[in-house]
């Protein structure tokens, strides 16, 4: 999730807002400029798959099961008193919009946001909601049901004042929880990423509170837009939870794929450097193919970079000017099997023209390495 620009942040009454969604001009400019290094690959046109509709807008999440692609959102700040967050059902073949999951119980008042998606065994919907905690959502009928699964994730206080023993975040400055992105392990853990607090949560099978995983000052954020660790996958092999850096605490030009063993306590050395990005090019979410590849949305350079097996960059996908839409801000990635597409959301972030909200298509002749879909209490 990769929000607009924070304004402000207060915390009256010992509680986090977050006030408006002007952009910072300095952050701003840092994305635009950032260049693309690489030409456009082998890879086919950038068609567009389906328009997402602009209330709420700013999609975020998406994941692909049997027919259905279901994509999440908002993901952005400026949404208090505006309407709920939203999941949108598409036929995968069709692409018609079949129907559309409105969250329940959120304080419309307050800011409010869907992030990232992900799908059980029993093809149940877990969504990630800066209010409410790991949502899950089950189909009955033409409809589904809304469940809680996961409660919200603590506001942890900055180590540097942190009481000793205390939980906290390896964070310069107090900041508040953003429920990122989510992944599955075979054992029906959840991994969650929380961008501001540079930390990995994880969610027993069946739920309930958040425990950390990891944590590490390389996955906080700097600069003007303070997020940090962002997307979140497990490899190919089953060994490693990848994720992604937006802008770096050390360098906000600066974002990076890192990777943690998949293990109960990983240590903080265990952390190990893929692929770095320069220029502000803002890594976001990204997915495996069954080939091995990494692909990588880089919502500043608004492209998608290839990763080989070695985390070597071996082309990229950018928009033509023949292309209806042009990538804005990519924000997360899932496979068409059926026909060797990958499928990108387009986050539209810094334009914020509902135009650009959608959800792309491009054939890059791979397949999904399959996602972990557990079978949950």
């Amino acid at each position: 999730m990769s929000y607009s620009v924070l304004s402000k942040l207060s915390r009256p009454s010992g509680k986090w807002l977050v006030h408006g969604a002007l952009a910072l001009l300095s952050a701003v400019s840092m994305l635009i400029a950032a260049p693309a290094r690489a030409e456009r690959g082998w890879h086919g046109e950038i068609k567009t798959f389906a328009r997402t509709p602009a209330d709420p807008g700013f999609p975020e999440g998406i994941a692909v099961h049997g027919n259905r692609v279901y994509v999440s959102g908002p993901a952005t700040f400026g949404t208090a008193g505006r309407g709920p967050s939203k999941i949108f059902v598409y036929d995968r073949d069709s692409r018609v919009l079949k129907s559309t999951i409105t969250v329940a119980g959120e304080a419309l008042g307050a800011e409010h946001a869907l992030s990232c998606i992900a799908i059980d065994g029993e093809g149940r919907v877990y969504a990630l909601s800066t209010q409410l905690g790991l949502l899950r959502f089950t189909r009955t009928g033409h409809g589904y049901v809304q469940e809680g699964y996961g409660s919200p994730l603590p506001d942890l206080p900055a180590c540097a004042a942190a009481a000793p023993g205390e939980a906290c975040s390896p964070t310069p400055v107090d900041l508040p929880p953003i429920p990122n992105d989510i992944a599955f392990d075979d054992g029906g853990h959840a991994y969650v990423t929380d961008s501001l607090q540079a930390t990995i949560f994880r969610y027993a099978p069946g739920g309930g509170a958040p425990e950390i995983w990891f944590q590490s000052p390389a996955l906080a954020g700097g600069g003007p837009q303070p997020f940090g660790v962002n997307g979140i996958r497990l490899d190919p092999s089953r060994e490693y939870v990848y994720v992604s850096v937006t802008f770096s605490l050390s360098d906000p030009t600066l974002g990076s794929i890192y990777r943690i063993p998949l293990v109960d306590e990983p240590e903080e050395a265990d952390l190990e450097l893929v692929h770095d990005y320069t220029a502000g090019e803002a890594p976001d979410g990204f997915a495996f193919g069954r080939s091995g590849k990494l692909y990588v949305t880089l919502a500043g350079a608004n492209a998608i970079s290839v990763l080989d097996e070695d985390g070597d960059e071996e082309s990229r996908l950018e928009s033509s000017r023949c292309d209806e839409i042009p990538l804005d801000s990519p924000a997360n990635v899932a496979f068409d099997d059926s026909a060797k597409t990958l499928l990108i959301v387009n986050h539209a972030l810094l334009s914020g023209n509902p135009e650009h909200f959608a959800v792309l298509k491009v054939w890059v002749g791979d397949k999904a390495d399959p996602l972990e879909k557990p079978r949950l209490p």
